[in-house]
């Protein structure tokens, strides 16, 4: 079925009264199907009346747009209809007036006999027939409404829009009216878009229940598909297997909301106590830890040409380190300011990895994308392996060794892939290979030394292997999962909150660092920056093939040109989605890594902030938008819908048994069992 309301990338901003401005709504992209019935739910403030209004065209997006049937909304019309919580009835017309006053406004052209007919088929359709010469002063709530539908469906809208209309009614009368409603909008086949903060009213009648967030920043939390057929019956639709979960999922969303409220709202209280009048920056002398990877040249851009002192941080001193523990243990200490970690990094020293003592840590920009690759030993590319398949085959001949690769930290995309690599084509990377942790610049020492039969690692680890004839390259992640997330940007969350225009300044800083780099012009001129002893400290050899020119992966087989080998900002690349977060939670809990959230949008909302992503891009000047969150899939074609993490998980075939927990996530490292 074909689009029949398209909500595009909207946002609405007001203007405050002291010159500030409050979003109230961001990003919001939603696509409805014609005849299909979608509700609205979140906490009061969240944003869901003003984006009704939006799309009755009783207000303007300040950023994107609402399309209804291919031309853009952007005044109220008769092809929309809204019913009110408060009847909006002339208290001098009868109900066949209020009525009439509608449909003869819009059908004027008609012939009086065809309107006549209209209004008493509505006044029908309602049960009203008893009480159509009374005036709304004589009818009780229940009626009013009533009223206010046959109102509403008498001029024929294509969408009908209802904010809370039942909000006001006794239960009895609310139950008979939402039958009532279910059974019109069935047999008219009538769009309808509903407010409303009734979870059971929304099981009840909507096709896909749609959750808000709390502003400000409000933005789609999550859809609920609703898989009840129709026609519904109350009895029916709670006897049904999937109604009990369903309302749970809206439950445990709304609960999550207003633990993240009070939390925001403890949080800005502590900040206006400790805030104190000064000018520019709160801290301008950073020490930021890094690895010697391909990847830290946003960092080695940002410090060599200037735009860390162009944004007022005139003392950054960056910090080569030598693990990736290294990194997490010196932010986790504070000895380190900031860092480039990998992907879920910040995630899991939130959620306390290990039984680690939880960390708060927060990512605002991804760094880097793509730019890891699968090396395999050259003994197995001599035995004839050249895929997947054929390891596969290999590890099944091998009866007195197990093969042993290596992977720089549990929690990086570098092990997610390498393992999501592997059991694609039915490898156990935990019962049929040997995964050992080692630090990126010593993997190809272990290769030559024979302790590793491979790795997956950033450059230019796999290049150097290739160039010092001691492996090939088997799979890049270009392979696997073009355009995925590699390293972001992690801080501890109450040094975000210490100094919040610092980190908003370190932000536009790599921004632009980050825009330097995906300028091919300068690759050459970054490339030497990378080659200096305090950065990487390797030959240009081994960091060209990946970040200049063309990729040799050592099969004998002719070089590649691989532009988005490493990308480091174009096609959006610096967003720190929460789609791609919460495909990482999957896979840490696939593994047993760590246990999944059941309160998933919570965590997510915490550690990846999108909204300071979006500030310091719009102090930049540059778009803020986030990707849009729509189902997506890696090389094997299984797809992931981020409105239904656990049902992908039980699709994956090899997984460890996951366990799925609610993480408290305030200053408390408690646990509670889902």
């Amino acid at each position: 079925m074909s689009v029949f309301v398209e909500i595009d990338h909207v946002d609405r901003i007001f203007d405050l009264p002291n010159g500030g401005t409050y979003v109230a709504l961001k990003n919001i992209e939603l696509k409805i199907k014609q005849g299909e019935f979608v509700s609205l739910i979140g906490h009061s403030g969240c944003g869901k009346s003003t984006l009704l209004n939006m799309i009755a065209g009783l207000d303007r997006a300040t950023k994107g747009g609402i399309i209804l049937e291919g031309r853009q909304i952007t005044q109220p019309g008769p092809d929309r209809m809204v019913v009110f919580q408060n009847y909006s009835l002339l208290p001098w017309l009868s109900v066949r007036q209020n009525i009439a006053l509608a449909v003869n406004r819009v059908f004027k052209d008609s012939p009086q006999g065809e309107r006549r007919g209209i209004i008493e088929h509505h006044i029908e359709l309602v049960g009203l027939q008893h009480a159509a010469d009374k005036r709304p002063g004589e009818l009780s709530g229940g009626m009013k409404q009533r009223v206010a539908i046959a109102r509403a469906l008498a001029i024929r809208p294509k969408l009908l829009l209802l904010d809370e209309p039942f909000g006001a009614l006794d239960a009895l009368t609310r139950g008979g009216l939402q039958e009532q409603l279910m059974k019109i909008c069935e047999e008219s086949h009538v769009t309808s878009v509903m407010v409303t903060h009734d979870v059971d009213e929304a099981l009840l009648l909507s096709d896909r229940i749609v959750m808000l967030t709390n502003g400000p920043q409000s933005h789609i939390g999550q859809i609920l598909e609703v898989p009840i057929p129709r026609p519904r019956q109350r009895l029916e639709v709670v006897n049904h297997p999937s109604y009990y979960d369903l309302r749970n999922q809206m439950i445990n969303f709304l609960n999550q909301q207003k633990r993240d409220k009070k939390r925001k709202a403890k949080q800005t209280t502590t900040a206006n106590k400790n805030a104190i009048v000064s000018e520019g920056l709160e801290k301008v002398k950073l020490d930021i830890g890094f690895l010697p990877l391909t990847d830290c040249a946003p960092l080695v851009v940002a410090k060599e040409m200037g735009f860390f002192s162009k944004h007022g941080l005139e003392d950054v001193n960056l910090c080569r380190e030598q693990s990736w523990d290294a990194i997490a243990q010196g932010i986790a200490t504070g000895r380190l300011d900031a860092a480039p970690m990998v992907a879920g990094m910040p995630l899991t020293m939130t959620l306390g990895m290990g039984n680690l003592t939880p960390i708060h840590t927060i990512t605002a920009l991804v760094l880097s994308r793509n730019g890891n690759a699968i090396t395999l030993s050259n003994e197995l590319f001599e035995q004839g392996v050249r895929t997947l398949k054929d390891f596969k085959s290999a590890i099944a001949r091998s009866k007195d060794k197990v093969y042993t690769l290596g992977i720089v930290h549990e929690s990086s995309m570098h092990n997610l892939m390498l393992r999501y690599w592997l059991a694609s084509g039915g490898i156990d990377p935990d019962r049929d290979v040997n995964l050992v942790v080692i630090s990126p610049e010593d993997m190809v020492k272990h290769l030559k030394a024979g302790s590793i039969d491979g790795y997956c690692v950033g450059e230019p680890w796999n290049c150097r292997a290739v160039y010092e004839g001691l492996g090939f390259v088997i799979a890049t992640d270009l392979d696997i999962w073009p355009g995925n997330p590699e390293k972001v940007l992690g801080v501890r969350e109450d040094w975000a909150n210490q100094f919040p225009q610092t980190h908003i300044a370190l932000l536009k800083a790599l921004l632009e660092a980050c825009a330097y780099c995906d300028d091919r012009r300068n690759r050459e001129e970054i490339m030497q920056l990378l080659c200096q002893p305090q950065y990487i400290g390797v030959s240009a050899e081994y960091i060209s093939p990946g970040f200049l020119g063309h990729y040799n992966r050592g099969t004998g087989a002719a070089t590649q040109v691989l532009p988005k080998f490493n990308q480091f900002h174009y096609d959006n690349s610096n967003c720190p989605s929460k789609g791609e977060g919460l495909w990482i939670l999957t896979q840490l809990a696939r593994w047993g890594i760590t246990s999944f959230p059941k309160n998933w949008i919570e965590v997510l909302e915490r550690v990846r902030r999108v909204d300071l992503f979006g500030e310091a891009s719009r102090q930049l000047g540059w778009p803020d938008i986030e990707p849009d969150r729509v189902p997506f899939k890696l090389f094997d074609g299984v797809i992931f819908n981020p409105d239904d993490p656990i049902g992908y998980l039980n699709r994956l075939e090899i997984k460890r048994n996951f366990q799925i927990e609610e993480i408290a996530i305030d200053d408390s490292p408690a646990r509670k069992a889902a």
